[in-house]
């Protein structure tokens, strides 16, 4: 055992200073989140990111410094049948009257009707404020004039509504999460473990890094904007992680036990074994979720910071405090036991069921090898037809009433729906000619069944003359065809044959269906940049660790194949419509636009860990003088238990967040689910022991630079005396 091996001396100094070790978690632990709460978080916005043409749209708006504020519709029809026009009117009324009366509000417009004149609207422009919860008087008259004239409905929809009733419903997700994961993942311990406090620590231990590292995460957004999901997302790849590294190290130290060695013998064999596996994995996550930044865009670089920091705060809570909590249990910790489970995990027979399934590796290697490979191109093969957008209005949760009231507005009133942004910037005595062509593309844009023709914008022009803004609309859902040809026919003609002729004009189309169009093509730009950072620096890890130039290009290549059949699952089942009924979702036939990237990067980190693991394992035996064949065997029926308790875990946790509401946790949920599935079976299982039978001796090799000693004793021949001593346990 490498006594001066850092995880090693810590576990030591832990395990012997058990008190301190846990107080000084603790204290670190608070002190994080108390740092979070008192710097706040700060949000992420449109500046943060550069994606092309509709980021210089933002900062042309930007730079006309126009007033922006919040506006508020209230929406009248008739609950069914035909509009009561002059009651619709006179409700009209009492609604400006009331919404006058308001103190944050600054201007009621007169009542519009829609072009088939079944809707009335009202526009109700808000005070400046950053206070969302200003909105809730206006929603509190919207509702007290609907209980006075119940022959009408009466709703009010706009940005801070829709809003409000978006971040309540996340707010009850993310509670959900908490509430369903922690149970799930302590049964999955309990059976893992068969004693209530084994079971508990690596749950306490993941609890504590998502806690500190939603505290740090909050600071480090005053240097990297946060956007609204990082918090679910370290939840997420806390859980799965500080479980996981526990579940490894804790598994170890009781085999170790088993074999009579002391409490501190034991933690310290772990830290040298196990140990060693997590801080090579947890290099291995953070140096995939480092290559988000490489993507330039602030959703990346806020999940980037959230997941290193909780997954960096999981691998020094499990090497530090973890064995100070083992040590200071000792055999307490397989306390209280629950009897049939117990029985179970501490059975000492021949496990029967991973044997079985090793078998057709061991004995037909290459045929088994073509079998788990074809069917894994299978299922990847959906993935060749992946379209990615971003999620839009059209797809949030529609279990609010503010989202069926926004049907409604959208259906009577087309132009409030979805929208082109044309920003142009030209020299203020150009003004005239400015106005000019944009009147002229309105012109050309009548008639036109691409856009909507009951606009209710008017352009706006700066105060010095030099900046004009003009809405234009879409009939059609944001993320539609129609809709995305709407964008190209002004960008590709309406726009150049019409502003573009002004001289000194700067021009460029925002909105949300530009953002959608560019967003995609900017994670298509980058993705492959992404990959090879991750690919690169996962390859030199992982020679560096096992010093073998092999078992490096295999762990690549199986990572790669689990990425490929997990897009081809999310493909097949988000962009068709099958699922919708069992996952509670609508289809907007496409992929998230993040998610392919973020799925790759989280998914090649957390296939690490049982990478790592089981090679590690494997080369152990090895390195003690077992043949290629017996020690694939051994190294794999050895870490099945904990490789599937963890992948339970992770399986499990996951599969909370594809029950979330809103379409992009689904489809991250499913994605890695589906991903650590195929991974801790068919690859771990049946692909790897099949590869490395067949590579055998050549499995170990590598050039001299990378070798390092050579071993003094029979095992690797590769391998240095210290990483030998390392990974071959005492005695």
């Amino acid at each position: 055992m490498a006594r001066g091996q850092i995880t090693v001396r810590a576990a030591r100094w832990s395990a012997t200073h058990p008190w301190r070790a846990i107080a000084m978690w603790v204290v670190v632990v608070i002190a994080c989140f108390a740092i979070g709460s008192v710097t706040g978080t700060k949000q992420a916005d449109d500046s943060d990111s550069d994606i092309g043409e509709v980021t210089r749209a933002d900062k042309i708006v930007k730079s006309g410094n126009f007033a922006d504020p919040d506006v508020e519709s209230v929406l009248i029809t008739a609950p069914s049948g035909t509009l009561d026009q002059p009651e619709a009117t006179k409700v009209a009324g009492v609604v400006i009257q009331r919404m006058r009366a308001l103190g944050g509000v600054a201007e009621v417009a007169q009542p519009m009707p829609s072009p088939k004149k079944d809707a009335l609207i009202v526009r109700v422009t808000l005070k400046d404020g950053t206070d969302k919860n200003r909105v809730q008087p206006l929603l509190d008259t919207t509702a007290k004039i609907q209980q006075e004239y119940p022959s009408l409905r009466i709703e009010e929809v706009g940005g801070l509504s829709i809003d409000k009733a978006l971040n309540e419903t996340l707010g009850k997700d993310f509670k959900r999460a908490e509430m369903f994961s922690l149970p799930v993942t302590l049964a999955i311990l309990l059976v893992a473990f068969g004693a209530l406090i084994a079971a508990s620590v690596p749950l306490l231990l993941a609890l504590s890094a998502v806690v500190a590292a939603i505290g740090l995460s909050a600071a480090a957004s005053q240097l990297v904007p946060a956007v609204d999901a990082i918090n679910s997302v370290i939840l997420l790849i806390g859980m799965a992680v500080g479980v996981d590294y526990s579940l490894f190290y804790l598994r170890r130290e009781r085999e170790e036990r088993a074999k009579g060695r002391g409490h501190v013998d034991a933690v310290e064999i772990a830290a040298a074994t196990s140990g060693h596996a997590v801080v090579v994995s947890g290099t291995a996550v953070i140096i995939s979720m480092a290559g988000l930044f490489l993507a330039r865009d602030a959703v990346f670089s806020s999940f980037a910071v959230g997941s290193i920091l909780v997954v960096a705060v999981a691998v020094v809570g499990s090497l530090t405090v973890l064995p100070a909590v083992l040590a200071k249990l000792g055999r307490w910790v397989d306390r209280p036991r629950i009897p049939f489970l117990w029985r179970l995990t501490a059975s000492k027979g021949q496990p029967r069921f991973w044997p079985a399934v090793l078998k057709p590796a061991l004995k037909h290697p290459v045929a088994t090898l073509l079998v788990a490979v074809t069917a894994l191109l299978a299922v990847a093969a959906p993935a060749l037809g992946m379209t990615l957008k971003f999620p839009g209005t059209e797809d949030l949760p529609r279990t609010t009433s503010v989202m069926k009231a926004y049907d409604r507005l959208t259906a009577a009133f087309p132009s409030t729906g979805t929208s082109h942004e044309i920003a142009v910037r030209a020299p203020a005595n150009q003004q005239p000619a400015v106005k000019a062509a944009l009147a002229e593309l309105m012109r050309r844009t009548q008639n036109d069944k691409l856009f909507a023709q009951d606009g209710l914008e008017e352009p706006r022009v700066s105060k010095d003359g030099t900046v004009t803004v003009l809405e234009v609309a879409t009939p059609y859902e944001g993320g539609s065809q129609q809709a995305r040809d709407s964008l190209t026919k002004l960008r590709k003609e309406l726009m150049p044959e019409t502003v573009g002729k002004v001289p000194g004009a700067e021009y460029a189309v925002g909105g949300f269906v530009a953002a959608d169009v560019d967003y995609a093509a900017h994670t298509r730009a980058k993705l492959p940049l992404v990959i090879g950072f991750v690919l690169l620096l996962t390859l030199i890890v992982m020679m560096v660790t096992f010093r073998s130039v092999v078992v490096a290009l295999t762990a690549i290549v199986l990572n790669m194949l689990s990425a490929a059949a997990a897009y081809g699952v999310v493909t097949a089942v988000f962009q068709n419509t099958w699922a919708e009924g069992i996952l509670g979702f609508r289809s907007n036939g496409s992929v998230v636009s993040w998610l392919p990237l973020f799925l790759f990067v989280v998914l090649f980190g957390l296939s690490m860990d049982y990478h790592v693991f089981v090679v590690s394992r494997i080369r152990e035996a090895v390195l003690r003088g077992v043949p290629t064949k017996q020690a694939v065997a051994e190294g794999i029926t050895g870490s099945a238990g904990v490789v599937t308790s963890a992948a339970v875990v992770m399986i499990g946790v996951f599969a909370v967040f594809a029950t979330l509401s809103t379409l992009d946790m689904k489809q991250l949920g499913v994605g890695l689910a589906a991903a650590i599935l195929i991974d801790a079976t068919i690859i771990r299982a049946v692909v790897l022991p099949s590869a490395m039978i067949l590579l055998g001796d050549a499995n170990w090799w590598a050039p001299k630079w990378l070798r390092g000693k050579p071993a003094k004793h029979a095992g690797d021949p590769a391998a240095p005396v210290e990483e030998e001593r390392e990974l071959t346990p005492v005695g």
